[in-house]
């Protein structure tokens, strides 16, 4: 009989280098820690380096490190995890998830369907590696459990995640992830990046955790329209620098 070691990790978490993240990483690798949380991962939006970082420390607090990225293409957002290098941002949904394999990485889709949160919608969806069905920050069940209904009919491995923007939401949805070790990974210390990999590709994930409440949902989703709709503004506007600066650097 095979031996597995489950392994709790949250995909899909921002620290201070996305526009609307607030946490540096290593107080995101404490509390993941701290909560027993097995890894998690980095996945700021159209930038990589902190995550490169943060899964370069991530042994230093006791988790697995994995790097990653929540790209926005031209169709919705994409999870790109297991890569160490950004994919372009602003190409067609597709395109993006090729490039994430040529990457080594896989390509997970975010809370899809959801068009306020820049949710790929069905249409474009032809293929990826798994489907976030379980975003703790949604208002409502629905979009969880359409999401989970799409994954299930058409067989993807399904995801969940926090989408955390702040400390206190990290960890509250989560995977587990079953892993069978190989001769030499014996415990969940010897485990690495590409192993988790090959266990979601094999559908062996169960989803733990609970949705956000709605107040701090609220809260996130809030402040996150107001920083957009002033980048906008001054982007648009001569001789005033566009804030917040960091939606630029994309």
């Amino acid at each position: 009989m095979n031996s597995y070691l489950p392994l709790a990790v949250d995909f899909h978490v921002h620290s201070e280098e996305s526009y609307d993240g607030h946490e540096p990483v290593e107080l995101i690798l404490e509390h993941a820690a701290d909560i027993g949380l097995d890894g998690v991962v980095i996945t700021d939006h159209d930038e990589i380096d902190e995550s490169i970082r943060a899964a370069a420390l991530a042994p230093e607090y006791g988790l697995i490190g994995i790097p990653g990225v929540e790209v926005s293409t031209c169709h919705g957002h994409l999870l790109a995890i297991g890569v160490r290098e950004r994919p372009d941002p602003g190409l067609p949904f597709m395109e993006t998830v090729r490039r994430v394999r040529d990457l080594g990485g896989i390509a997970i889709v975010p809370h899809p369907f959801q068009r306020s949160r820049h949710g790929v919608r069905k249409r474009y969806l032809e293929d990826a590696d798994a489907i976030e069905v379980y975003n703790s920050m949604v208002f409502t069940g629905y979009r969880n459990r359409r999401a989970r209904t799409f994954a299930k009919r058409r067989d993807y491995p399904k995801i969940g995640a926090s989408d955390a923007h702040y400390l206190p939401n990290v960890g509250r949805a989560y995977t587990e992830i079953l892993v069978e070790p190989t001769a030499e990974a014996d415990t969940k210390a010897d485990i690495d990046g590409d192993e988790l990999v090959e266990a979601i590709l094999a559908g062996n994930t169960q989803i733990r955790g609970k949705r956000t409440p709605i107040r701090k949902s609220s809260i996130q989703y809030a402040k996150g329209a107001v920083r957009k709709s002033t980048y906008t503004l001054t982007k648009r506007a001569p001789l005033i620098p566009t804030i917040p600066a960091s939606m630029d650097r994309s």
